[in-house]
């Protein structure tokens, strides 16, 4: 992969002047109006609007408004008419004790562009913090995620306490419990295909580290450990994120660590032990971290970026088909404060974009490799 071959320089879809709305949080990607075209939804802890932008013009529609602190949000179609439902985390705040960790299920009226109304009161989970939606079961029904990033009475800076997983079966939004093993701030909840090319497991970083969850035919949960993370004491051990990726032949975890940490991590599969490999450590407050296959070698590459001086956007491609060199190459060095990115094909041309939130800046950076998606 050439440096600068793969992505041309950002176009800014949307910069927000106003300075109560720096804490630009999470986008991700879902087709809101049944084009075909992947859009823009938007949140941020110091909004109270969540909101999408409309591919190909980015003209922005507000979905709800009156929702303080929303922090993660997250699509899939329940009702069949090719409009996602979204489920919506607001109400958050790092301690238990006031956080109201609203979970809410929001529909369109009809017109995707008109603000849509609250469907379901799901639950009210302190420190409600990442939710997905994932096919546990193999059923071809996914269930709703939800993981807190604390545990009931953890205090920083310590967090000491057990965190919950839990999840929600639409219609009956029971609050069902998966696993409280973790310790410490749970930073991530990613949905991966494991063992199974239908049956997603979970993959979990917090304090404790690297966890797999996965849930049997009889719907009981085991859990294993993948690693402990990063291995220096309390409470910088652990990680903050984990996705999976694949290269010719095998497969690999990446991770940022410790929570909101300054490494970069892919951990390679030995035997049934994963070993830890660092292959950056000039992050400061690293808060986004995916996987995609951007110049259709068939390898993931990783797309990685950080908050804090200096922040960056960076990817990160294997040199050889086991993962054992990276080579990192500039998205957008210095250019935004990377809080969050979804990777979707934004322009239809077959090869997956990146899109990318912090400060008060919203992004689109285009795929210019050459390459296709296989």
């Amino acid at each position: 992969m050439p440096r600068n071959s793969v992505l041309r320089g950002s176009e800014v879809l949307a910069t927000y002047r106003c300075k109560r709305l720096e804490g630009r949080y999470q986008v991700i990607s879902a087709d809101l109006n049944r084009d075909g075209k992947p859009d823009l939804i938007a949140l941020g802890e110091q909004m109270t609007e969540l909101v999408w932008y409309e591919n190909p013009g980015w003209q922005r529609h507000v979905i709800v408004s009156g929702v303080h602190h929303t922090i993660n949000c997250a699509t899939y179609d329940l009702d069949g008419d090719g409009i996602p439902e979204i489920a919506l985390a607001y109400g958050f705040t790092m301690n238990p004790k006031t956080s109201a960790g609203s979970v809410v299920l929001l529909q369109h009226d009809g017109d995707p562009r008109k603000p849509w109304r609250i469907a379901h009161e799901i639950d009210h989970l302190p420190t409600s913090h990442r939710l997905r939606w994932a096919d546990v079961f193999g059923d071809g029904h996914p269930v709703l995620i939800d993981a807190p990033l604390t545990g009931i009475g953890a205090t920083g800076p310590e967090y000491r306490a057990h965190v919950p997983v839990v999840f929600y079966r639409p219609g009956e939004w029971k609050r069902t419990l998966i696993s409280d093993a973790n310790e410490g701030v749970q930073h991530a909840v990613t949905p991966v295909f494991w063992n199974s090319s239908k049956k997603q497991a979970l993959l979990t970083a917090s304090f404790s580290g690297i966890d797999l969850l996965q849930a049997d035919s009889d719907g009981k949960w085991t859990r294993t450990e993948i690693s402990r993370g990063n291995p220096a004491p309390w409470p910088k051990c652990g990680s903050s994120e984990a996705v999976l990726g694949h290269l010719l032949g095998t497969r690999y975890i990446a991770s940022i660590e410790p929570w909101h940490g300054n490494q970069v991590v892919v951990y390679l599969a030995k035997g049934k032990a994963w070993t830890r490999n660092v292959i950056d450590d000039s992050f400061i407050d690293g808060h986004t971290l995916w996987t995609g296959d951007f110049d259709g070698n068939g390898q993931d590459d990783m797309v990685a970026g950080y908050r804090g001086p200096g922040h960056s956007v960076y990817i990160y491609s294997a040199k050889d088909p086991k993962g054992h060199e990276w080579q990192r190459y500039d998205v957008d060095k210095g250019g935004i404060k990377a809080a969050a990115c979804t990777i979707a094909d934004l322009n239809g041309d077959g090869r997956p974009d990146i899109a990318c939130i912090g400060g008060n800046q919203l992004k689109w950076y285009a795929n210019e490799s050459g390459g296709t998606v296989r």
